[in-house]
C-alpha cells in the first residue's frame, strides 16, 4: 500500500474534522509518461462544502472512475474528500485540469441519491455541497471495517493437557474473546494460552468491530387486528405490492392502531426483494427509542437507528450497511431521510403532522414534503400517518392526490375521552397558582381510583421570564432579543434560543437592588410546586428535554409510567408523541392557549393537533379517560373544536379561511431573513435586498420588517415574506433574485422556503 496516499488521504479527511480510519485505499499516481499511453476523462467532483456546483478534475480512463464515487481532490491548497458527479470519458480538455488524488473505496452514492440532491438543492435555494454534506455524514465508513482478534477451539487436543489448559479450553468454549481476556477468565498466564495457539488447539479469529445487521424475520405476524385495520392494513400492502410511487395518508383517532396498520405495509415491502429497504421517519429521538421494543417485537430484530444521539461508531455501521443495501429496516428522525440507500421501496412518516420534521437550522427543510419528492424520484411508497393531519396532507387526500385510509375508531373496547372546556374567566385558578379547581378535582379522583394523571404544560423550566420588582429590568440572554427562563432547580437563567446559561443573580444588574427578582408566568417546573402542594404523598415526576435528555432516560420514565410507578405526570410537549400509558385516564391542559399567541399562520392548526394529541393520551385502554382544557377563550372556534372533538368542522373552516387568503396549500410562501451585526447595516442590506427584487404576476412580497426576535447571537434580523399562487416557481424566483444581490461580506441571507416559523 502507498503509504504517501495513505497520509494524503488521512489529511483530507482530517481537515474535513472526520476521523480517518485504518484501511486500503487506491493512490492515483499519474506522470507525463503515463499520459502518453492512456486517455483522460474529466471529473466533476461535488464536495461537501457550500460551493455553488461540482468542480472538473483529470483521471486516467484506466481508473475506471464512475459516478458516486468518493475522491480526494484539491481546492486550492487544501486536499478535500467529494464525491464524482459525472465522467466525461476520453475528454481532451482534462489535460489542463487538476488531477484527481484518490480514489477512496466505499461504496458508490446511488444515482438516485445523486438526483434527490440535486433537485433539492434547487428546490431549497441551497449549494448542492450542503446537500451532499447531509449524505456522506460518515467518511470513516468508506473503509473496511476495524477488526479485533478472539481466540476459539479448535477440537483439536494438546499433547501435553494440563490443568490450566484444560481451564483455557473450557472458557474458550463458551465464549470467543481475546487472548487477555481468556487468560484472565482461566486464571492462568498468557503463556498456557500462546502455547494452545502454537500447538493449534486454539486459533486467532478476526471479528468485524461492524458486523452486518441481522436480517428482519418476516415469517413472524403481528398482533391481531380489528376489521377496521385489516381494511386498512390490506390497502396499503396492495398500493406497496402495486409498486411505484403512491402516497396514502393514514387517518385514524388517537389509539386506533395506526402503528400495526404501517407495520403491516412494512411487512410487504420488505417481502418484495431480498434486499428492499424501508425507512420510518419519527419526530424526535425520544419516540425513536420508545417505538424499537414495537419493531423488534414484530420483526424480532431492532431496527437500525439514525438519529443525532447515536454514538459515532454506530454511525459509522449504519452508514455503511445502508449504503450497501445489506440494513433493510431503518428508524431515524428527519436526517435519516438523506442517507443513500440502495433499494428504498417505502418511507413511513409517523406523525406527519408534528412541526420536528421542519429543520429550522443549517439547510432549512421540511422532511415531509421532502420524503414525498424523495418517493416521486424513486418510484416507491409514502405512508404518512397522523391522528391530527397537517392540512396540505389533508387537502391532498381530499382532492385525490393521496389516498385517504381511515380508522375511525379506537382499537379494541377503548373509547375517546370525554373533553370539557374550563373557562378560566369564570373558574380561575387561586391567586398566584395556574391549577383551576376542576383541574385540581380530576387528578384527585383519578389517585383515588388507583389511576394516573397527566398535566401538559409547554413551557421547560420554572418561569418564563424573571423580572426586577424594583426598576422593572428583565433578564435576557447577551445579544439576544430572547428572555431567560429560570430553571429553580438547576438555580440558573437559560435562553432556549441560543443556549446560553448563567447563575441566577443575587442582585438585579441594572438597579443593583437585592433580592428583587420576581418569576413570571409558569413553567412545568412552577406547576410541579403546585401540584406537590395540592398531593404532597403522591408519586410526581416532569417529562420534558430537560428531565430526559436521551433515549436512557426517556425508555426508564416510559417505563416508571407504565409500570404505576408514577401517580402525576407533568410534562411538555414531548409527552403528546406517541407514547401509551394503559392507566392514565385523566389529562389536563394547563394553558391551551398558549400556541395561538404570536400570529401564526397555523397557530390554530398546531394548537388543536397538539392539545388532541395530549388529551388522547387518556382513557386508551379499558377504563375511560378524561380531559379538562384550560383557556381564557372558549368561544374561540379551536377550543370549541376540541371540545365536541369534531376534527373535520374545524379543518373545513380552516381550510376555506386559507384558501380565500391563497395561503398554503392554495398558496406557496417563503421567507427571507438579512441579519447583520449591527442594526444600520441591516436595514441597509435589506433595503438593497428589497430594491433588487423581481417582479413577479401572482407573487407577492411584503417587508423588509424587523423580525419578532430581531436580534439572535449578536445579529440584527430583517424579514421579508413571499407569497405566490401556486403555479409560480417560488424557487426560481428565490435565486433569480439573489443572483442579483451582492452585499457586505458580513451580511447572512437565509432563505426559508415553506415557512414554519415566523421569528
Amino acid at each position: 500500500m502507498n503509504s504517501t496516499a495513505r497520509r494524503r488521504a488521512m489529511d483530507a479527511l482530517k481537515r474535513q474534522r472526520a476521523p480517518a480510519p485504518a484501511g486500503p485505499l487506491f493512490a492515483v499516481e499519474e506522470d507525463d509518461a503515463e499520459f502518453e499511453h492512456d486517455t483522460l476523462d474529466k471529473v466533476s467532483v461535488l464536495f461537501p462544502l457550500p460551493l455553488p456546483e461540482p468542480f472538473d478534475y483529470r483521471a486516467a480512463t484506466s481508473l475506471g472512475i464512475e459516478p458516486g464515487m468518493h475522491v480526494i481532490a484539491p481546492i486550492g491548497s487544501r486536499l478535500v474528500r467529494g464525491v464524482v458527479w459525472d465522467v466525461q470519458r476520453n475528454n481532451p480538455a482534462a489535460a489542463n485540469l487538476k488531477a484527481i488524488e484518490e480514489v477512496l473505496p466505499g461504496p458508490p452514492v446511488p444515482e438516485i441519491s445523486r438526483i434527490f440532491v440535486d433537485w433539492a438543492a434547487k428546490y431549497l435555494v441551497r449549494p448542492p455541497g450542503d446537500l451532499i454534506r447531509m449524505v456522506v455524514r460518515s467518511p470513516e465508513a468508506l473503509f473496511p471495517p476495524p477488526t479485533y482478534t478472539v481466540l476459539a477451539p479448535t477440537g483439536e487436543t494438546p499433547p501435553k493437557l494440563t490443568e490450566a489448559r484444560t481451564r483455557v479450553l473450557e472458557e474458550a468454549a463458551k465464549e470467543q474473546v481475546n487472548a487477555a481476556e481468556l487468560s484472565r477468565r482461566a486464571e492462568t498466564s498468557s503463556a498456557v494460552v500462546k502455547g494452545l495457539v502454537d500447538c493449534g488447539a486454539l486459533v486467532k479469529l478476526e471479528i468485524s468491530e461492524d458486523p452486518p445487521y441481522p436480517a428482519p424475520d418476516l415469517s413472524r405476524t403481528g398482533k391481531d387486528l380489528s376489521d377496521i385495520q385489516l381494511a386498512a392494513a390490506e390497502e396499503v400492502c396492495a398500493s406497496v405490492r402495486a409498486g411505484g410511487f403512491h402516497v396514502a395518508l393514514l387517518d385514524g383517532v388517537t389509539g386506533s392502531g395506526k402503528t400495526e396498520v404501517y407495520l403491516e405495509a412494512v411487512a410487504e415491502a420488505l417481502k418484495l426483494e431480498p434486499d428492499a429497504q424501508v425507512l420510518v421517519l419519527l419526530p424526535e429521538i425520544a419516540l425513536t427509542q420508545a417505538a424499537m421494543g414495537r419493531f423488534k417485537a414484530r420483526f424480532g430484530v431492532t431496527p437500525v437507528e439514525w438519529h443525532s444521539a447515536i454514538p459515532q461508531k454506530a454511525r459509522r455501521r449504519a452508514w455503511r450497511e445502508i449504503t450497501a443495501g445489506r440494513a433493510r429496516l431503518i428508524v431515524g428522525a428527519r436526517s435519516a431521510l438523506f442517507l443513500p440507500y440502495k433499494n428504498l421501496k417505502l418511507i413511513v412518516i409517523d406523525e406527519e403532522h408534528d412541526s420536528s420534521y421542519k429543520q429550522e437550522e443549517g439547510v432549512i427543510y421540511q422532511a415531509r414534503d421532502l420524503a414525498v419528492a424523495r418517493a416521486k424520484l424513486g418510484e416507491c411508497m409514502v405512508i404518512l400517518a397522523s391522528a391530527t393531519p397537517s392540512l396540505e396532507t389533508l387537502v391532498n387526500a381530499q382532492l385525490g392526490r393521496y389516498a385517504h385510509v381511515k380508522l375511525a375508531a379506537r382499537h379494541g373496547v377503548a373509547e375517546l375521552p370525554d373533553v370539557e372546556l374550563v373557562d378560566l374567566k369564570e373558574a380561575p385558578p387561586e391567586k398566584g397558582k395556574w391549577l383551576s379547581p376542576k383541574l385540581v378535582r380530576g387528578a384527585a379522583e383519578a389517585l383515588l381510583r388507583g389511576e394516573q394523571s397527566l398535566f401538559y404544560m409547554n413551557r421547560r423550566g420554572y418561569a418564563p421570564l424573571t423580572l426586577c420588582r424594583a426598576c422593572g429590568h428583565r433578564m435576557k440572554s447577551p445579544e439576544t432579543e430572547s428572555w431567560l427562563v429560570e430553571h429553580k432547580y438547576s438555580g440558573r437563567l437559560v435562553c432556549h434560543l441560543t443556549g446560553f446559561s448563567m447563575p441566577k443573580p443575587k442582585a438585579c444588574p441594572e438597579c443593583l437592588t437585592p433580592d428583587s427578582f420576581t418569576s413570571i408566568g409558569p413553567g412545568v417546573e412552577r406547576i410541579e410546586e403546585e401540584v406537590r402542594e395540592h398531593f404532597p404523598e403522591a408519586r410526581i415526576e416532569i417529562f420534558s428535554s430537560d428531565t430526559t435528555p436521551n433515549g436512557d432516560a426517556v425508555r426508564d420514565l416510559v417505563a416508571r409510567m407504565e409500570n404505576n410507578e408514577i401517580d402525576i405526570l407533568i410534562g411538555t410537549q414531548i409527552v403528546a408523541k406517541g407514547h401509551n400509558f394503559p392507566n392514565l385516564t385523566f389529562v389536563g391542559v394547563v394553558d391551551a392557549d398558549l400556541g395561538l399567541k404570536g400570529g401564526d399562520l397555523r397557530a390554530g392548526e398546531r394548537t388543536f393537533q397538539l392539545v388532541s394529541q395530549v388529551a388522547g393520551r387518556a382513557g386508551r385502554h379499558e377504563k375511560k379517560g378524561r380531559a379538562l382544557i384550560q383557556t381564557y377563550a372558549p368561544h374561540e372556534p379551536v377550543m370549541q373544536a376540541l371540545a365536541a372533538q369534531d376534527r373535520d368542522a374545524f379543518f373545513a373552516a380552516e381550510i376555506a379561511e386559507r384558501e380565500a387568503a391563497g395561503m398554503p396549500p392554495y398558496g406557496r410562501l417563503a421567507a427571507v431573513i438579512v441579519s447583520a451585526p449591527n442594526e444600520q447595516l441591516a436595514n441597509e442590506a435589506s433595503k438593497t435586498m428589497g430594491e433588487k427584487a423581481p417582479i413577479v404576476e401572482g407573487l407577492d412580497l411584503w417587508g423588509p420588517a424587523p423580525a419578532p426576535l430581531s436580534v439572535i447571537r449578536g445579529m440584527h434580523r430583517r424579514r421579508f415574506l413571499i407569497r405566490a399562487n401556486r403555479g409560480v416557481d417560488v424557487s426560481a424566483f428565490l435565486a433569480a433574485w439573489a443572483s442579483r444581490v451582492k452585499l457586505h461580506s458580513a451580511v447572512r441571507v437565509q432563505i426559508d422556503v415553506d415557512p414554519y416559523s415566523f421569528l
